[in-house]
Parts: C-alpha cells; sequence; structure tokens
C-alpha cells in the first residue's frame, strides 16, 4: 500500500520560510518523478515543483528562485525548502508519485502522478 506523508506546513507572515517534507512508503522510490502540488479552495491543483533523480528539477514559474526542491533517496524522503514566502503562496500543499518509474518531463506533461499524500496547510499572512 503506497503512503505518502506530508509535514512542515504551518502559518507564518509574508517573507518568511517553511520546509515540508513528505516520506513515501509501498513503493519503488528511486527513479520516480515526486512533485509538489498546492490547491487553493475554488482553484485548480497546480504544480510547484517536481524532481527526478537528484538534480532533475522543474518548478513552476510563480515559485522560481524562492522555492528548492530536494529527495533523499536512501529515506524516501522529498522535501520542499519555501523562503519569501508571499500571501499568494497560500495553499494546501500535496506530496505526489508518478505511478510509474516516469521522468517528469513525462509525468506532467501526461498527468501521471498517481499517489497523493493527504496535504498540509500553508498560510501565509501579509
Amino acid at each position: 500500500q503506497v503512503q505518502l506523508v506530508e509535514s512542515g506546513g504551518g502559518s507564518l507572515q509574508a517573507g518568511g520560510s517553511l520546509r515540508l517534507s513528505c516520506v513515501a512508503s509501498g513503493l519503488i522510490y528511486t527513479n520516480r518523478c515526486m512533485g509538489w502540488f498546492r490547491q487553493v479552495p475554488g482553484k485548480e491543483r497546480e504544480g510547484v515543483a517536481d524532481i527526478y533523480g537528484s538534480d532533475a528539477t522543474w518548478y513552476a514559474d510563480s515559485v522560481k528562485g524562492r522555492f528548492t526542491i530536494s529527495r533523499d533517496n536512501a529515506k524516501n524522503t522529498v522535501s520542499l525548502q519555501m523562503n519569501s514566502l508571499k500571501p499568494e503562496d497560500t495553499a494546501v500543499y500535496y506530496c505526489a508519485a508518478a505511478k510509474a518509474p516516469y521522468s517528469c518531463d513525462l509525468a506532467r506533461s501526461r498527468d501521471l502522478f498517481a499517489y497523493w499524500g493527504h496535504g498540509t496547510q500553508v498560510t501565509v499572512s501579509s
């Protein structure tokens, strides 16, 4: 049974930093795209960042230069370091894993993220 468990959300003021973490179990973790998404009520879920291997990363334009995704294959974890947070970053953040050992380019283009965590709330006040 695949499980993704996020942690690290919280409430803070604009300009601050948070680090989200996600632990994966029940799947072959290596060579599988892992991503972070976020969703605001009433809006579609959007991709924030993803990572394949140790250093093939992608970021949404809205977070480039502020967020950093990383993974530890030995611990089956993926993290999202969020700096210079803005009120518009307020959302529920979800960790996701591709349904098979797909690259992130493929997973992103064909929406092949099949496993999801329950989400963690991030609230940034002005």
